[in-house]
């Protein structure tokens, strides 16, 4: 069930934000080659191609033309931040009191001198 959930999710997101819903337009590809091919029954798909892809022509089907796969292309989902000019960050001084404390960076009864000695060596020459 996940297994199939996540090929949805995965599918509708690529259909959404790719050529990928171009696919989905292979129907009206097919339907407009069957089209051409009652026409003149002598059409081959290399033939349809270049007449729809290589040279497209303002003829009278030009409105199925358009509905073909990769004729046209839409923008994706496009997403835009923008910031209210408004907006500022106020940075307060911290006041520290008089005394000040000293603030280890290490905890001294795990601090093991020998081990950080061996760790940061330089390198040795054979």
């Amino acid at each position: 069930m996940k297994k199939w959930i996540s090929i949805l999710l995965l599918t509708s997101y690529l259909v959404s934000t790719t050529e990928l819903y171009q696919l989905l337009k292979i129907p009206v590809l097919i339907e407009h080659f069957l089209e051409h091919k009652g026409d003149n029954p002598e059409t081959t798909l290399s033939s349809f191609f270049k007449m729809h892809y290589d040279n497209p022509a303002q003829d009278e089907d030009y409105q199925t033309d358009q509905k073909l796969p990769f004729v046209t292309h839409s923008s994706h989902l496009v997403l835009v931040f923008t910031v209210n000019p408004d907006f500022f960050i106020e940075i307060k001084k911290q006041i520290l009191p008089d005394h000040h404390q000293k603030i280890h960076s290490y905890d001294d009864n795990f601090y093991s001198k020998d081990a950080f000695n061996s760790i940061w060596q330089p390198p040795k020459t054979c």
